[in-house]
């Protein structure tokens, strides 16, 4: 009985001690990150922009602000009662670019999403498993990256017809690759440690091992990548709204706003420059978050 009570204890103890040490690494990332000035200030940035987007039906509602046309205030410059202008239909923009702050993280963060659980689970298998198998995914994962991700994305949109999930599937599939060779690379370097083999000594089979041991330690770099990652769907997205190819009117996106603004530039510049530099300050927060997690995250600088 008192040997019984000993394991069931002792399998306490390291479940609390496993624990602790997950909370103590996210604790130290967290500190290590609080640091860096330029990452807190994206940060910031990025967070203000999730609230607008989050609450863009209260900040102004969609039907009676953002796509509801006026024509008799169109082309208005910036005003108290309009504090971004009107557009070339006398739309509020303040309220078009909350909606389309919504739209692009949207398909920013589900593109993402959709890319790292593809292109994980690819890499993953051919890093662990090594061979011919690994030679057939990477030599696919080759072809796809010898197409342009954005001529390839405006290949399958042109395919499939421009709408929003159909963007999101263009720009995910064109982004697994890279996110595959990442994890294939991570793996190739982790699944020879000790870990690994004592969870093969004690008779775990290949997929407990993949996704319980070799995937959590591979997620450094994908965190990194992925945060970059999502501020390259929102210029991606941007590019195909631009040719048409995105959101279709009268849907708010910033990339379609750029378009439909640019004939006004010279009279109404406001058209234009203020959805461009709402895509620049996403952008800029983003990346200046991803470099931020990328030496939060990277052991080499824990000292």
């Amino acid at each position: 009985m008192s040997e019984v009570l000993s394991s069931e204890n002792i399998k306490k103890n390291s479940s609390v001690e496993t624990v602790n040490k997950k909370r103590s690494q996210l604790a130290e990332v967290w500190r290590r990150l609080k640091k860096n000035n330029m990452a807190m200030a994206g940060l910031a940035i990025l967070g203000v922009i999730i609230l607008l987007a989050i609450f863009a039906d209260v900040i102004a509602p969609y039907d009676s602000v953002a796509i509801k046309q006026n024509l008799k205030d169109r082309l208005q410059s910036p005003s108290g009662a309009h504090i971004f202008g009107t557009d070339e239909y006398g739309r509020d923009m303040f309220a078009r670019l909350v909606h389309g702050a919504r739209v692009s993280l949207q398909v920013g963060i589900l593109a993402v999403g959709i890319s790292i659980v593809i292109g994980g689970t690819l890499g993953a298998i051919a890093g662990y498993y090594g061979g011919k198998l690994d030679n057939v995914v990477m030599r696919i994962m080759d072809v796809f990256l010898a197409v342009p991700s954005i001529l390839l994305a405006i290949a399958i949109v042109s395919a499939l017809g421009p709408n929003l999930f159909n963007l999101m599937l263009a720009i995910s599939i064109s982004s697994v690759p890279g996110y595959a060779r990442i994890v294939r690379a991570s793996v190739i370097s982790i699944r020879d440690q000790e870990f690994v083999e004592a969870a093969k000594a004690i008779g775990a089979d290949d997929f407990r091992i993949i996704f319980k041991h070799i995937i959590p330690n591979s997620l450094a770099p994908v965190i990194v990548q992925g945060t970059l990652g999502v501020a390259g769907a929102i210029l991606s997205t941007a590019g195909l709204s631009f040719i048409g190819l995105g959101i279709q009117p009268p849907a708010p996106e910033w990339g379609a706003m750029l378009s439909g603004g640019r004939q006004y530039l010279r009279y109404a510049p406001h058209v234009t420059t203020i959805p461009g530099i709402a895509i620049v300050i996403t952008i800029l927060a983003l990346n200046l978050v991803g470099d931020g997690l990328r030496d939060a995250l990277d052991p080499r600088l824990k000292s």
